[in-house]
């Protein structure tokens, strides 16, 4: 059944001829329940074995509670593809229905921190530490509230520019699969701060790894004291060595970039208080928390993309317009 499911789920989680995240998150919730009970008939697996799968996954690989819970949410809808492909009789899947998830405070599995946002105190002296690719990054969250994801897909070919306010609808986003629409409006100083990007190809991503790159091995030279034997030298900006990073960042390396950068700011710091560890995530729930506090809940649910089932496209124009006149007060 796995094994099916592993073909099907290749074709349906892909997009443009590669695999999703989700792709690779049907597999990680897949492991265990294969690892445990591969060798078990489809048919005979029951609530008491999803559970066991649930047991493994708290005590063996001591995952969150939020984790687990979407993992087995992820399993039932293994089985419940087998059952619409007549691999297994529907009794089987109903009866993993009825295996709750793990409750607040009473399972065994360990707990997550909500995911706070940071102060600008602890992102200014940060942005020193970074490419300017990067710090283009932060910066453009802090001022309007992007994913992470959505940041680092930014083509000059998903941007808008017919108007004052810029608008942006990123290419994939999270509620795309429910036929959503996602756009951002780009007001002055996110222009400003994407206008040294736009001149590559529509079609390429406007933050490269690669260009970090380029510009760590122009701050090397220009530190360098001693100049190196010609045998010795870095190589010139998008040689073979540079072009094995990746086209974009994606939002791990984006992290992994700002973790880099607040290691190395507090190594400079010396007697000061170091900056605490901080990520793209919390950046965007700063802006949230300071756009709802001075435009109301409305304004941060429609800059956001804060979505329900039930939005018709006459609200998402509405919310577009709304979108729009923070944008211009905001900058």
């Amino acid at each position: 059944m796995l094994l099916a499911y592993r073909e099907f789920a290749r074709g349906y989680y892909s997009k443009g001829g590669q695999p999703t995240k989700e792709f690779t998150e049907m597999k990680h919730a897949a492991r265990p329940l294969r690892k445990l009970f591969g060798s078990t008939l489809a048919a005979e697996f029951g609530p008491i074995a999803l559970k066991a799968v649930r047991s493994h996954m708290i005590d063996a690989e001591g995952l969150s509670r939020g984790v687990i819970n979407n993992r087995l949410n992820r399993l039932k809808r293994i089985f419940k593809w087998a059952v619409s492909e007549q691999l297994i009789p529907p009794s089987v899947y109903e009866g993993l229905r009825a295996v709750d998830g793990l409750r607040y405070g009473r399972s065994d599995a360990r707990e997550t921190d909500p995911v706070k946002p940071v102060p600008w105190e602890w992102v200014a002296p940060v942005l020193p530490g970074l490419t300017s690719v990067v710090s283009a990054m932060v910066q453009l969250q802090w001022l309007t509230g992007m994913r992470p994801c959505e940041v680092v897909i930014m083509r000059s070919c998903d941007i808008d520019r017919t108007r004052e306010i810029w608008i942006y609808s990123p290419s994939e986003h999270k509620n795309q699969w429910r036929g959503h629409t996602r756009t951002v409006a780009l007001g002055p100083k996110a222009q400003a701060l994407l206008a040294p990007f736009l001149a590559r190809p529509e079609e390429e991503f406007l933050f490269s790894p690669r260009d970090s790159e380029a510009e760590r091995n122009r701050q090397r030279r220009v530190l360098r004291q001693t100049p190196l034997p010609s045998t010795l030298k870095s190589p010139a900006p998008f040689s073979s060595s540079s072009t094995s990073k990746r086209e974009r960042y994606d939002t791990d390396s984006y992290r992994r970039a700002i973790k880099y950068a607040i290691l190395k700011v507090n190594r400079s710091r010396a007697a000061e208080e170091p900056i605490p560890d901080w990520c793209p995530l919390q950046v965007r729930h700063s802006r949230a928390t300071e756009i709802r506090k001075q435009f109301g809940l409305e304004a941060a649910q429609v800059t956001f993309g804060h979505t329900r089932a039930d939005v018709t496209q006459v609200y998402a124009e509405r919310n577009l317009t709304e979108a729009i006149r923070i944008a211009q007060q905001i900058g």
